[in-house]
């Protein structure tokens, strides 16, 4: 279908988001260079990839629609990594009759998009959950009697948790991380630095958290207190020795030890045997959750960044017992599969030693280390 105008339309991150979600026709033109596509992309049930260079060469010939597929589904949405070269290439397009639309901001645009849904309440607390589609890194909020804390925040969205305790009318407190991260940088500290108490399970302090004195610990069984909510402290270990989740009500928010469509991977502490935190983790799914009931609902700290669903994204557990072929293996079989994984998330040296404070950065040099799939799942089953 033609486009009416020499210009192409735009489209925004969040609509896009919901585009994809509720599966909505389009081709995702991506003309960035192939070195930044293999890095991170948006996934996409139809996907094309055309170098920029290529449209200014068809430009001049007049070739610009021969660039793209014969099946092609319009409306086309390009995309490059700031907005700028692929509202050059969509208007291009809807000059050759395509109906186009550029995505406003581009990958860097989309890296800063921010999901928030409520995963569960009752009369006095409310749980919410963060997503970040770019990378399917999860976060959450547990709001109670004028309090707020949040677990596992990302420094980039660190001004997004001020301004939505401004919002819902309550004061952020605490600020917790469930682990030493290896995917993104911890939003810990620039919490701490407005006034939220920072907290830490006490075995990822011992990982070798240089500023431990700065951090509030917790172990099994210890309860933090929100308002009127308590976060009771459960030790997961596994992925990695700290690794701890937080039961609220009837949510667990298990961080990086179980998923909805797997389990953590081992192998990302450099001190650890993955051999022997896979069997630690092992476990932490057979004999720690076991404890608790199959109607809890689970909240991982990850998804799977190529499924773009309507949130929040959370399962029961008994669901998880009885959908994930995992549960049903021995601890050797079970060991054997979790370890092998493939490539770390990108640049996880560095961010376990930011978030361990060992080495600073600033915001854009955070923005930037975690760009792309956080690669934290052993993977599915």
């Amino acid at each position: 279908m033609a486009a009416d105008t020499d210009r192409a339309g735009h489209v925004t991150p969040a609509e896009l988001r919901r585009r994809l979600a509720d599966g909505d026709p389009m081709i995702l033109l991506d003309v960035r260079d192939r070195t930044e596509i293999e890095r991170w992309r948006i996934e996409a049930p139809s996907y094309h990839h055309v170098p920029y260079m290529k449209f200014v060469a068809a430009g001049v010939t007049g070739d610009v629609a021969d660039l793209l597929p014969d099946d092609l589904h319009e409306p086309v949405v390009v995309v490059c990594p700031r907005g700028e070269a692929s509202a050059e290439v969509a208007d291009q397009l809807v000059a050759a009759g395509v109906d186009a639309e550029n995505l406003d901001g581009g990958m860097e645009a989309w890296a800063r998009l921010y999901d928030r849904a409520v995963v569960w309440e009752d009369d006095t607390t409310t749980v919410y959950q963060y997503h970040r589609p770019a990378s399917g890194c999860l976060g959450y909020a547990v709001v109670s009697d004028g309090e707020m804390g949040v677990v596992d925040p990302l420094r980039t969205f660190a001004d997004r948790y001020r301004t939505d305790a401004k919002e819902l009318g309550v004061t952020l407190t605490h600020a917790v991380d469930t682990h030493v991260h290896a995917d993104h940088v911890s939003g810990v500290r620039a919490l701490a630095a407005t006034g939220a108490t920072p907290v830490l399970p006490e075995r990822a302090v011992e990982r070798g958290v240089v500023d431990a004195d700065a951090f509030e610990t917790v172990a099994e069984g210890d309860e933090l207190v929100v308002g009127t909510a308590t976060l009771r402290t459960v030790a997961l270990p596994g992925h990695t020795t700290g690794m701890t989740g937080f039961a609220v009500g009837d949510a667990l928010l298990t961080g990086d030890s179980l998923f909805l469509d797997g389990v953590a991977r081992p192998d990302l502490q450099e001190d650890a045997d993955p051999a022997a935190q896979a069997r630690a983790l092992y476990a932490t799914l057979t004999e720690r959750l076991d404890r608790f009931p199959g109607d809890t609902l689970v909240a991982p700290a990850h998804i799977d960044a190529g499924v773009q669903e309507l949130f929040p994204r959370v399962a029961r557990l008994g669901d998880l017992r009885e959908r994930l072929p995992i549960f049903g293996l021995d601890e050797a079989t079970f060991a054997e599969r979790v370890t092998q994984v493939g490539a770390e998330p990108a640049n996880a040296h560095r961010i376990v030693a930011i978030n361990c404070g060992r080495e600073a950065v600033d915001d854009e040099t955070a923005f930037e280390l975690e760009l792309g799939p956080n690669n934290c799942a052993a993977g599915s089953g």
